[in-house]
């Protein structure tokens, strides 16, 4: 008598819940990943980098084709990653397994998860700012409560906080579906429409006495060369958060039609359009005041309108929102459930990351220039190298082959179990790289290397990975393009 075939293993509570499985649903759609990117790029952040580049001396069209070139990398990596989040459908740092271990994925998750509680305690902070702006425009008697300070905000500053921290709360508990319609059809339009009618304003007050051509601080060709890459460089660092963990997002794509042409259209045309449209408005606000004005909140209040203030106060709320829902809060949701998938889930992760982003105190961080730099400066260091470890085994290691099984499995025997859940390949590959990264990024002796220290951190960590796991590469076998279907985790529902 034969005994039957053993059916697939059921995947290990240590290491699974049910949003770290592969994605049940799929609904984002080629709009929905357009939107996400109109959401993360329609920040006031971007908008003064930009303005920031005509500042500095960059004729209009030479800062265009700077971030042109920047964001069009960025696109190459976003394809390369949504690839993996799509044909895998698990999120970032269940990704990281195959290439970090079972249990190694959280060193790189943890990494993302600090930089994304800080920079969400701090998003939140600056929204609040502008949220008193708009109650003392409303209410002038609230000025009143707004000259004390406890633990360094005011009451109505504190009040203004919590308000933006409890109404994040609320809107982003409710799971990616939620955040996938509030996203297409809020955060990204509003902010574009905002904008669009005040570069109108600006260019019919300035008589379209605005040229694309002239230097503002009359540059050398040869500084404005160096001053556009140094541009093309940090816009990709920038982004590098995001290419890390695009699969949280790329995972929900029905195609990868979807987050390919969702990406086109987010990153090289709406990105660079929003930033041309930035410097067009700087540009204008010399015409029209009489001084280079690079953010839009004081654009507004130039303006001295109650009506444009309190419009312009809500739209650029709403877009730090929408910076924050993308760029802060999914990622740490995902990377704590992961740390405690049988105690955590997306929406405990979530609120983890909004307490947390509470504890930090944002305001403090963002006013010392020595935690911003140095501890901040130094986790973005890292982030080229993770990226490089992920893309590498991806790509060159595995040719697209994951078992989606073994993700999830804790078995010693497991194929990404490694050494006691770690992979000790990533390790070697990612400590040097992420030191080079961040000696050129911090001391003060390689400040002209420093804006392109992710690309040395990328590149020494993408190469000791590759060469110490080339006796693993499936060479001569095609790149996988299908999606990868999972037996023992459909079997565990």
């Amino acid at each position: 008598m034969t005994s039957p075939t053993p059916g697939p293993a059921r995947p290990d509570p240590r290491l699974y819940n049910e949003d770290l499985a592969p994605a049940a649903e799929r609904k984002w759609g080629t709009y929905s990943i357009f939107a996400l990117w109109m959401s993360d790029t329609h920040a006031i952040s971007n908008y003064a980098f930009a303005a920031s580049l005509f500042v500095l001396g960059l004729p209009t069209w030479q800062v265009f084709l700077s971030l042109l070139a920047g964001i069009s990398i960025v696109h190459w990596f976003m394809n390369r990653m949504g690839h993996a989040g799509h044909r895998t459908g698990v999120p970032f740092p269940v990704l990281a397994r195959a290439s970090w271990g079972v249990y190694g994925a959280n060193i790189p998750a943890l990494i993302r998860a600090v930089m994304a509680v800080a920079w969400y305690g701090i998003q939140t902070w600056l929204a609040s700012e502008a949220v008193v702006l708009l109650g003392i425009q409303v209410a002038p008697g609230l000025a009143a409560y707004d000259h004390n300070s406890f633990l360094g905000l005011s009451t109505l500053g504190w009040i203004a906080f919590l308000l933006m921290w409890a109404l994040q709360a609320v809107l982003l508990t409710r799971g990616m579906e939620f955040i996938r319609k509030v996203q297409d059809f809020a955060t990204g339009p509003v902010v574009w429409l905002v904008m669009l009618a005040l570069a109108l304003w600006l260019v019919v007050k300035a008589g379209g006495d605005i040229s694309l051509t002239a230097s503002l601080t009359g540059l050398s060709g040869g500084e404005q060369l160096h001053q556009s890459l140094i541009a093309v460089s940090l816009t990709v660092a920038t982004f590098l958060t995001l290419v890390l963990n695009y699969a949280d997002f790329a995972r929900f794509t029905p195609d990868h039609r979807s987050y390919r042409r969702g990406n086109l259209l987010g990153l090289p045309v709406n990105f660079t359009a929003f930033a041309l449209v930035s410097v067009l408005m700087t540009a204008g606000t010399i015409s029209v005041f009489g001084e280079a004005i690079s953010d839009p909140v004081q654009v507004i209040a130039k303006i001295d309108n109650p009506v444009v203030t309190i419009v312009g106060a809500i739209s650029f709320v709403i877009a730090t929102v929408g910076i924050n829902v993308v760029a802060n809060f999914v990622s740490p949701a995902y990377d704590f459930a992961n740390l405690a998938p049988k105690y955590l889930n997306f929406k405990r992760g979530g609120m983890l990351t909004a307490v947390l982003a509470v504890v930090v105190m944002p305001w403090k961080l963002y006013s010392n220039p020595v935690v911003i730099q140095y501890f901040l400066g130094a986790l973005g260091a890292f982030l080229g190298p993770l990226v490089a470890i992920l893309l590498v085994d991806y790509y060159f290691v595995r040719r697209g082959h994951i078992d989606i099984d073994a993700l999830f499995s804790a078995d010693e025997a497991g194929e990404y179990h490694y050494r006691k859940g770690f992979n000790p390949e990533a390790i070697i590959a990612f400590v040097p790289a992420a030191a080079v990264a961040a000696v050129l990024a911090l001391a003060k002796a390689f400040k002209d290397v420093a804006p392109f220290s992710w690309v040395f951190g990328l590149a020494v960590a993408g190469a000791i990975y590759y060469l110490r796991t080339g006796k693993a590469r499936k060479s001569g076998e095609p790149m996988a393009d299908g999606l990868i279907r999972s037996q023992s985790v459909k079997s565990a529902a």
